[in-house]
């Protein structure tokens, strides 16, 4: 990927214009994988652009590039970013990472305090989920608004989510907690700080066995002169005599 060939921003009314485009290819990507996701119609797309709900990305000359969008659930505790689409054009460019960076970093901003999670088929959607900081999950760890589970109902899979009691299914459930990721920051600080006290400690200690060793040898060294100067002092009676 060429340095600023693409540009990723949050969408704005002006993008709207792209919304068939982007449900469009949001069904292709499903057909083509096997997989499904929940439909999604471009007036939904666009209440998500004009509410500041979604980012989209765009190529130097102005096409369509990719897009991903957010949805609250469980009054605003669960944030998913969903949808993640790339125009088959610029695939395989790092333009997907650059996008889910992009929606992450607007899903903290908007609910600092909500859980980020997302269900996934794709391999490459779960590495760079896992890059930003997901952690593989049960789906009871996810919310269990309804309204989100009705979303799954035009998945072609919809039938195995019924079967497994909605337990499990197709997708891979991931969540980035961030009460999980203050404890593990807050963890790695105290790892952090006991490791530079056994350090200061160790520098003590290595100071204080050559301060010894030092007040040894200074010792050996007065004992050393006292002795000599001894014989020096019988020396010069023996002279004398």
């Amino acid at each position: 990927m060429k340095e600023n060939e693409f540009v990723v921003i949050p969408a704005t009314e002006q993008h709207i214009e792209y919304a068939t485009q982007i449900c469009d290819e949001m069904a292709e990507s499903a057909k083509a994988r096997g997989t499904g996701i929940a439909r999604r119609t471009p007036e939904y797309i666009t209440t998500k652009m004009l509410e500041g709900k979604a980012v989209i990305a765009l190529h130097k000359d102005g096409t369509w590039a990719g897009f991903c969008y957010i949805e609250t659930w469980s009054h605003g505790t669960f944030v998913a970013n969903s949808g993640l689409i790339v125009n088959p054009v610029y695939r395989n460019r790092g333009l997907a990472r650059m996008i889910k960076r992009a929606v992450f970093d607007l899903s903290r901003k908007k609910y600092p305090e909500a859980k980020i999670f997302g269900l996934t088929t794709g391999l490459a959607v779960m590495k760079i989920n896992s890059e930003l900081g997901y952690e593989p999950v049960t789906y009871s760890e996810l919310t269990q608004d309804e309204d989100f589970w009705k979303g799954c109902q035009s998945c072609v899979n919809y039938d195995i989510l019924k079967s497994k009691d909605r337990k499990n299914c197709m997708c891979t459930a991931m969540l980035w907690d961030p009460e999980e990721k203050a404890k593990e920051i807050e963890r790695k600080m105290k790892e952090e700080d006991e490791r530079l006290k056994i350090e200061a400690e160790e520098r003590l200690s290595k100071v204080a066995r050559k301060q010894t060793l030092f007040e040894r040898l200074e010792e050996k060294l007065r004992n050393s002169l006292k002795m000599i100067a001894a014989i020096g002092t019988l020396f010069v009676k023996l002279l004398q005599n």
